[in-house]
């Protein structure tokens, strides 16, 4: 029987990609941080089996190994959080911890996993984001997160190779889950914290970051997407290196490789609300 390993699995696309792995017959062990939070999961399909795992836990991920099955067909490493602001007001210790859940947690986890995915040739993939390709204002710790994974990706695809590991890169854009249903939140939240000065100082640009965060929700495409092209990774005889669900993002891939740097920034600036003086 197929099985894989899912990080981040307590809800939204990771619970997604449970269920619906599950029910194409594989054997699905849930990472999440809380084995409350697997109760769901469980319930839902028996092939489903909630684990206790925290990317950022050495000894969580370590126990991998009295719990993975010695033939587990794939890893989908798919926590991941995001810290906003812009880049000068940014606390550091909470971009520490976005590189620590982002970038150290996925790669330890695959490390963790790699000598079961070489015996079974296996897959891994890593839910990335078109925020990997694209910095935009008000969110270059999230953006310089998901840069440093596709650099890492990128190199252990090809060292990989020997071993007929495929891996591969999820590049969504914004999708409809509650992290961006409560964007603006986070938003109001990360202003919170500021001193008045700084407040003064990035006005506009934390109106903008604002306004942006109440008008993604609204074009976000479903989670289903993504599930698609994470099940097109797992079961492609060949998978591409990359897979970027739904047309929008494809579109938004093209249209930013074709337009000049300048421009571009222009165009970000007027969404996010920084003014030229």
């Amino acid at each position: 029987m197929n099985s894989v390993l899912v990080t981040g699995a307590a809800r939204g696309i990771g619970k997604a990609i449970c269920v619906r792995m599950a029910q194409q017959g594989w054997q699905v062990y849930a990472g999440v941080r809380k084995l409350s939070d697997g109760e769901e999961l469980a319930a839902a399909d028996a092939r489903i089996v909630p684990v206790l795992l925290d990317v950022t836990n050495s000894q969580q991920i370590a126990a991998l190994d009295e719990v993975l099955p010695a033939d587990l067909t794939a890893v989908v490493n798919n926590a991941g959080i995001v810290a906003d602001g812009p880049v000068e007001l940014l606390d550091l210790d909470e971009v520490r911890n976005q590189f620590e859940v982002n970038v150290f947690g996925a790669l330890a986890v695959t490390q963790a996993v790699l000598p079961r995915l070489r015996a079974t040739k296996g897959r891994v993939v890593f839910l990335s984001s078109l925020s990997g390709r694209i910095s935009t204002p008000g969110t270059g710790a999230y953006n310089s997160s998901k840069f440093a994974l596709e650099g890492l990706v990128d190199a252990l695809r090809v060292e990989l190779r020997p071993w007929g590991i495929r891996t591969v890169l999820i590049e969504p854009g914004p999708i409809a889950t509650d992290l961006w249903f409560g964007a603006v939140d986070m938003v109001d939240q990360t202003t919170s914290h500021l001193t008045d000065e700084q407040r003064t100082l990035y006005a506009g640009h934390l109106a903008g970051l604002r306004r942006m965060s109440q008008q993604v929700p609204k074009i976000a495409a479903p989670v289903a997407t993504v599930v698609k092209e994470v099940e097109k990774a797992l079961t492609a005889k060949h998978p591409r290196a990359r897979y970027v669900p739904g047309l929008a993002g494809k579109i938004q891939v093209v249209a930013v490789a074709l337009t000049p740097t300048p421009i571009l920034d222009t165009v970000f600036s007027l969404v996010a609300g920084v003014r030229r003086k």
